[in-house]
């Protein structure tokens, strides 16, 4: 029997690897949600072990997907909720670190969301339920899309925000109007939807609620799930060193502690890896378009040496041939030009769409790749239309 493991605690997932080799088990292993719907939808396991909080795409939203194609794999999600939280005393003792600028807090509670009472209990869409603190939107330098963030007039009462996927995936929209969904067994109302988190994309898809309203309905008692620091870049490593022990000084080697800049670091490195090579393949296609217009553009010349001759005997200049065959080779460009431009922006807008991205088409980049062919195609142009400029009439008429 194979069994796919998708965890992204590396420590959680190495004791589970170790555990079910020893039971005789075929083991996978990956640490992302996305990468583990895949893994899992080319039908090569027996069981699946999935986390719930993931990145990329979290454990319901695998689940939920699988089931959509027909993949019926038995799945046990994991997930550790006593065992997860750490000491309520965490957040003020991160807090006394000289390094750190802003401590904020998130809770996972066990309780579910979804758009509407009469849905089925399991149709939350992947999104789940977290008691937040007020600083948590400064901390992190989120912005909202929409609404209000929660501050201390709304804590008590049953008001939720949304991240940017889980509105988009129970159907909110505060620009329609008040709009409400069900948490727990009550209904709350969305007062703000956020804007992608890039510092902590987790929370994409997530309900935060006030942590005095989650005390008050869902017995929460202030032991957070995750701490998030905010503090001088300088000193990052320092923090990084000492904030395992500082959260839990009982059970240091319990806490997991990440940067998120590592993973930002880490994709602006791919971007700029993924922008060289494209732009090293358009200078390649550009430097083939080129010498495929400087081909044409001799052949011409050669074939047409009578007409050359003919105009040179009729009074023009070697400037009028010259800047003849010269349009020609930029009329050639141009026009190719404007073809790779439609195309590529037909594609992106295609793909923008397909994957749901707002579409965005910069004007100075399409511009720069005409702008680009035809300098390319009058470079290329410029031998050709000189030598036809250096025939003479007698020359240019013989029969070659």
């Amino acid at each position: 029997m194979r069994v796919l493991v998708v965890e992204d605690d590396a420590r959680l997932a190495d004791v589970l690897f170790a555990g079910l080799v020893a039971e005789g088990f075929g083991v996978d292993v990956v640490h992302d949600g996305l990468e583990g719907y895949w893994q899992a939808c080319e039908g090569a396991h027996d069981v699946i072990v999935l986390d719930i909080m993931l990145p990329s795409l979290n454990g319901y939203d695998v689940a939920r997907r699988l089931r959509a194609e027909q993949v019926w794999t038995p799945v046990l999600m994991l997930t550790a909720k006593d065992g997860a939280h750490l000491p309520t005393q965490a957040p003020g003792r991160l807090s006394l670190l000289d390094q750190v600028r802003a401590v904020a807090t998130t809770a996972q509670l066990d309780v579910t969301v979804r758009r509407s009472d009469r849905l089925p209990a399991t149709d939350t869409r992947g999104t789940a339920v977290l008691a937040a603190d007020d600083g948590l939107l400064s901390t992190l330098g989120g912005e909202l899309a929409a609404g209000h963030w929660l501050n201390h007039g709304t804590n008590g009462y049953p008001t939720v925000v949304l991240g940017t996927t889980a509105a988009r995936l129970q159907g909110v929209d505060l620009n329609r109007g008040e709009q409400v969904v069900w948490l727990g067994d009550q209904w709350f109302a969305v007062v703000g939807v956020l804007k992608a988190m890039p510092l902590a994309p987790e929370l994409d898809n997530t309900a935060m609620i006030g942590d005095q309203i989650a005390r008050q309905e869902f017995g929460y008692e202030g032991s957070p799930t995750t701490v998030y620091l905010r503090t001088d870049p300088r000193h990052v490593n320092s923090v990084y060193e000492v904030a395992a022990g500082t959260a839990d000084p009982r059970s240091p080697e319990e806490v997991e502690v990440t940067r998120p800049s590592d993973a930002l670091e880490a994709r602006a490195a791919a971007d700029t890896s993924f922008t060289a090579l494209l732009l090293g393949l358009g200078g390649v296609a550009l430097l083939v378009g080129g010498v495929g217009i400087g081909n044409v553009m001799v052949i011409s010349v050669l074939e047409r040496r009578g007409e050359i001759g003919v105009r040179r005997a009729l009074g023009a200049s070697r400037r009028h041939i010259r800047a003849q065959f010269l349009v020609e080779a930029l009329a050639q460009a141009g026009a190719g030009g404007l073809v790779g431009v439609a195309l590529g922006a037909a594609i992106t807008v295609g793909y923008d769409i397909s994957a749901d991205w707002p579409v965005v088409l910069p004007a100075q980049g399409l511009a720069g790749g005409v702008l680009a062919a035809l300098t390319v195609g009058g470079l290329a142009g410029l031998y050709p239309a000189s030598r036809a400029a250096r025939l003479q009439p007698a020359e240019a008429v013989r029969p070659v």
